[in-house]
């Protein structure tokens, strides 16, 4: 088939190498310059099965009532006047209760365990070399009761396949030297130790790079204007400046713009921009930073070493489609490296400071597979885990396009 995949970011690059595999004639159309330009370009770089408990758990909607109006808070909710922001919110709450949480886990899991075992094997096969550090993910703590609150959990994930193993505060000190000097006690952490980190925008470059190799065809600076069909069937795709894509089969990889796109076709799927930020602080030779991924659960912060750089993203922004950079929300993530990590010696001025808007459900379970128009597929929603889930979704897609048995069970991430 002729296959449009729209968008050039972690998961439509999953997506076009998938299918240029199966032999395919792939296209893929980016707005952007060149490939994960934008939500892909910096985030936390964690591949983190660990990460699997959704937004949406009983215990946040107390917290978001807390944070609100706090600029510096780990999850910000802009109250607008905007239905989708509304509609998205309530189900965010019917998402909250213990079993759905736990629904929801199981599925998170299932995927991101999938993704993370095909990941290294396309890495080894591929030869690719994107900062890649294979030293596990310890999340630390730094509240006693958030401490309490994650021991069940992680055993609950154990159950499904994940390896998150609770260790003491001495034991997150030998597994991370670096936390010793925090100005914040360790109480505690669990330790992921087959998860990893690498940097997400090299890693979609190098394999955009491979995907041309096999003949996928790349159209930058190509914003698109819709998507025509034909007897309820997907038959083209229109760009902005007036051109006419013909198409077998469409898959929309569009991030947080894919409802825009999807919604004149009748389709409404249930994702909302969830403005993240991050800085990438340069290091020097010697400096004494972390060398093993680190989840800071309490702050909603993540840390990971890029080479000769350290990455701290987090907290998540309910306001729409703004891109801007607010400084407010940038000083939190450089107070907790600081509060971390004391003997980091950076000034502010060197730190670049980043947004995107990550594409969440209110169940942070992502959309893979048909719409109700035929030819249409969507490959959407993953979150904060798009640098997690991305591999595995590109396959189960491109699986369910080739009507082949799935390696895992599809239907948690059907649109419905």
């Amino acid at each position: 088939m002729r296959i449009v995949v729209l968008g050039a970011g972690l998961i439509g690059v999953a997506t076009a190498w998938f299918l240029a595999e199966d032999g395919h004639e792939v296209i893929v159309v980016e707005r952007q310059p060149g490939p994960a330009r934008e939500t892909s370009f910096a985030n936390g770089g964690q591949i983190s099965t660990s990460h699997a408990e959704p937004w949406a758990n009983p215990s946040t909607p107390l917290k978001v009532l807390k944070w609100l109006g706090r600029e510096d808070s780990p999850l910000l909710w802009r109250l607008r006047a905007d239905a989708a922001q509304w509609a998205w919110g309530l189900r965010f709450l019917r998402e909250c209760t213990p079993g759905r949480t736990r629904a929801n886990i199981r599925a998170i899991l299932a995927l991101a365990l999938d993704s993370r075992a095909r990941l290294k094997a396309l890495r080894r096969a591929l030869g690719l070399e994107y900062n890649c550090l294979e030293r596990g993910i310890l999340h630390y703590y730094t509240d006693a009761a958030e401490f309490a609150h994650a021991l069940p959990q992680a055993e609950f994930m154990r159950q499904f396949g994940c390896d998150r193993v609770v260790k003491s505060a001495a034991e997150c000190l030998a597994i991370e030297p670096a936390l010793a000097n925090a100005t914040l006690p360790i109480v505690g952490g669990t330790w992921t130790v087959d998860d990893e980190s690498g940097d997400a925008q090299r890693f979609t470059a190098l394999l955009a790079g491979r995907c041309a190799d096999r003949g996928v065809r790349f159209c930058y600076d190509c914003p698109v204007a819709g998507i025509e069909t034909e007897g309820g069937r997907c038959a083209a795709l229109r760009l902005a400046g007036g051109e006419r894509l013909a198409a077998d089969a469409c898959v929309v990889a569009l991030g947080s713009y894919s409802p825009l796109l999807l919604r004149p076709l009748g389709i409404r799927i249930p994702v909302y921009p969830a403005k993240g930020y991050s800085i990438t602080i340069p290091l020097a030779p010697d400096a004494p930073a972390p060398s093993v991924s680190l989840t800071d659960d309490g702050a909603k912060v993540v840390i990971s070493r890029l080479g000769e750089h350290l990455r701290v993203a987090g907290t998540a922004e309910f306001t729409g489609y703004d891109t801007r950079i607010n400084q407010a929300r940038i000083a939190p993530l450089l107070r907790r490296v600081r509060q971390v990590f004391p003997q980091l010696d950076f000034r502010d001025d060197a730190v670049e400071p980043w947004t995107g808007l990550r594409p969440a459900t209110p169940s942070n379970v992502p959309l893979i597979g048909p719409t109700p128009v035929s030819g249409l597929f969507v490959n959407t929603g993953h979150g904060t885990l798009g640098w997690t889930l991305a591999v595995g979704s590109g396959r189960l897609l491109a699986d369910q396009m080739a009507g082949r048995v799935t390696t895992i069970d599809p239907a948690p991430y059907r649109v419905r």
